[in-house]
């Protein structure tokens, strides 16, 4: 039996600290898909198809991963891929709370589906898709802590 893990986010945009958990996860699993969310309560600064094509770009070589788009409860979107692992990171103690909350919900709504937690490496332990956004909409230097596809598309849409 394949060991299928899914990594959910909105991924806008998908950052290093989001390829280096990939990258160290791969090799646990037959296959990791990139769970890029609709989310239609956030606004999101590209557009769904944008970050699935960016998610794609930043994890060429990677060969076990797929990204996929969603709209559903992660956990129906889990089952239909055949996956039995959540994948999540945690950047900070912080972090904790909401996602022992989450993965003890989604444990409850999907009991054969488990979650596992990654922390990121240290360098980019600090780093958050809405801080990189924020960062690059007032023009600073982004470059190190976004893959260089995704560097290209914030200077696109941010005109500078």
């Amino acid at each position: 039996m394949s060991t299928i893990a899914v990594y959910p986010g909105t991924f806008d945009p998908i950052t290093c600290g989001h390829t280096d958990l990939i990258k160290r996860a791969s090799p646990f699993y037959d296959k990791i898909i990139i769970a890029v969310a609709e989310n239609q309560n956030k606004q999101p600064l590209f557009s769904l198809d944008e970050r699935i094509v960016l998610a794609q770009q930043a994890c060429l070589g990677i060969d076990n991963v797929e990204v996929k788009g969603f709209n559903c409860l992660l956990v129906d979107f889990v089952k239909q891929v055949k996956g039995r692992v959540i994948l999540r990171g945690l950047r900070a103690v912080s972090d904790f709370e909401y996602e022992f909350q989450l993965a003890s919900m989604n444990r409850k709504l999907a009991s054969q589906v488990e979650t596992m937690f990654m922390t990121p490496a240290e360098q980019y332990s600090f780093i958050s898709s809405s801080l990189v956004r924020e960062i690059a909409r007032l023009q600073g230097d982004v470059q190190e802590f976004v893959p260089d596809c995704v560097n290209q598309a914030l200077h696109a849409k941010f005109k500078y």
